[in-house]
């Protein structure tokens, strides 16, 4: 697959993940102006960070990157045949388990609910995570559909599954929500059961596609299968491996809950806000690499792979340095515009940037996560991830706690941030300098070259931006006054004016990347089908 065609898939998976990703900027605007950064709102995030936790680590994580190698490569010795009776066997495997690990999670929390001497922010926790736990077996099990699906190059239907959450939230949130009451411990529960609901509509997306394609979907087990014994023991290491960021981001959603009632919110608004741009470039461009990085070790091609990992890093360069530096600038103005009405304040629009400029350090790193890691896997190697990813886990816990206790009380969550980044850059690194020692070392030259390009557009971007955004607002006052129209036109016209100025630059310094963007996107648009 060429460069540009690379970009030509990821930018089919980016314009749909782009679309859930404003569908879910539009729910959380809902959800920070029903809920704000009250108790409630920290209560809904730990509870659900629960179920996702778990989603990571067995469903489109782990599975994803155990089963798609092994899927693929039996596709092509053995045919599509002999690889939907490997996927059926998975479904059914996943599905058993699931259902028993839903059920040991609805005792405990019905038990928990049960204590007289729990406390009542704790009790509602809990109560939240019993509707909220049944979503663990559907998005699970449409992981492992969206990993079939990926594996035979349908990009589509899988991207836009994620649409589905946000609309259901939504919907519940404008017309749901307001009837159950006025206070944000009333409506919160809304919220809850509309995760559940959406995690059912998830799966059933996926099924239509997947009969076209073949799938045998009745339960059925091959326990002599060696495959899927292959697939086992891949998915062991890779459940940790591939979700350091989620334990990363988990543990610290749970210290933040020993901070004070708004430091679990003021974390979440300040993930969702670095989620869009890393869920339009970085994660639709993994999605992508990794059916091609499990081709080129299922041939043994390492000189593909190399290139490819170089490609990789030299496009989540271009991709995600503007949007990291774009984002820091604005973050003000963006969360004002964006969540501050009803119960969010003023007071929770500081809060949440101090910790959203700390992620948007990371913004790189998590990208190139999405590259480096997937390579282990397309060497069907799970085992060193996991070994990098402990370190990584332990690095966190020890600063987090460290921060977490040192810093001032109005900046311990941002130290709390702090800490996920700098573990995923050590854990991002490290794996760099191991997977270079396999299949040799990438194109550093080109690398520095692009980056060097890439950081002079930033560097116009970071003076563009800011200045525009005053500007426009500014005059947005003197004609409207102030209001959510002036801060709309800030913000609009510091995006157009940093994408504009970093765009004009690219070209001007000619940067490979922007024309492969270029040619991608000239292509006549059509159905994306990965190069065997």
């Amino acid at each position: 697959m060429a460069s540009s065609r690379v970009i030509r898939s990821a930018s089919l998976v980016g314009a749909m993940t782009l679309v859930s990703r404003l569908l879910g900027f539009a729910r959380d605007i809902l959800l920070a102006g029903a809920l704000g950064t009250s108790a409630a709102m920290s209560a809904f995030v730990i509870a659900y960070r629960i179920p996702n936790l778990f989603r990571a680590l067995f469903g489109e994580g782990a599975l994803s990157a155990a089963f798609i190698p092994v899927f693929v490569e039996s596709r092509q010795r053995e045919g599509d045949a002999a690889a939907w009776r490997l996927a059926r066997s998975i479904f059914t495997l996943v599905g058993v388990t699931l259902v028993l690990l839903v059920g040991v999670g609805l005792l405990v929390a019905t038990a928990a609910v049960g204590r007289p001497d729990l406390s009542e922010p704790a009790r509602l926790t809990w109560s939240l995570f019993r509707i909220m736990s049944p979503y663990l077996l559907f998005i699970c099990m449409a992981a492992v559909a969206m990993g079939a699906l990926n594996a035979f190059g349908r990009f589509a239907v899988p991207a836009a599954t994620p649409w589905i959450l946000n609309l259901v939230e939504i919907v519940v949130l404008l017309w749901v929500c307001p009837r159950l009451g006025p206070r944000p411990e009333q409506q919160v529960y809304g919220v809850a059961w509309s995760v559940f609901v959406a995690g059912i509509l998830q799966w059933g997306l996926q099924l239509p596609l997947l009969w076209r394609l073949g799938a045998d979907l009745r339960p059925g087990l091959d326990r002599h299968d060696p495959r899927l014994w292959r697939v086992l023991a891949l998915m062991g290491p890779a459940a940790i491996g591939r979700a350091v960021s989620q334990f990363n981001v988990f543990f610290a959603t749970m210290l933040a809950a020993r901070i004070g009632r708004w430091a679990a919110a003021a974390l979440y608004y300040s993930e969702r806000m670095i989620y869009l741009p890393q869920g339009i470039f970085a994660t639709a461009l993994g999605t992508v690499l990794l059916p091609r990085f499990s081709g080129h070790g299922a041939r043994g091609d390492l000189e593909g792979l190399r290139r490819s990992v170089g490609e990789g890093i030299r496009l989540i360069l271009f991709g995600m340095l503007p949007a990291a530096v774009g984002l820091f600038v604005l973050a003000e103005p963006i969360v004002r515009m964006s969540f501050e009405r009803g119960q969010f304040d003023a007071e929770s629009t500081l809060l949440t940037v101090r910790s959203l400029r700390v992620y948007c350090f990371g913004l790189l790193f998590f990208g190139l996560g999405k590259v480096v890691v997937p390579a282990f896997y397309g060497l069907q190697d799970t085992r060193t991830p996991v070994r990098i990813g402990v370190i990584a886990v332990l690095a966190n816990l020890a600063m987090s706690l460290t921060f977490r206790a040192t810093w001032p009380l109005h900046l311990r969550h941002a130290g709390l941030a702090f800490a996920v980044v700098a573990s995923e850059a050590l854990n991002v690194l490290i794996l760099l300098c191991i997977l270079e020692r396999r299949i040799g070392a990438v194109d550093w030259r080109a690398v520095g070259s692009s980056f060097v390009r890439v950081a002079a557009g930033c560097a116009l971007l970071a003076i563009a931006a800011p200045a525009a955004d005053a500007w426009a607002a500014a005059a947005a006052m003197r004609w409207a006054g102030p209001g959510k129209l002036a801060q709309v036109a800030g913000v609009l016209a510091g995006l157009i004016a940093g994408a504009a100025v970093y765009g004009f630059s690219a070209r001007l310094l000619r940067l490979p990347e922007w024309s492969d963007m270029i040619a991608a996107l000239r292509r006549r648009a059509g159905a994306v089908e990965l190069d065997e």
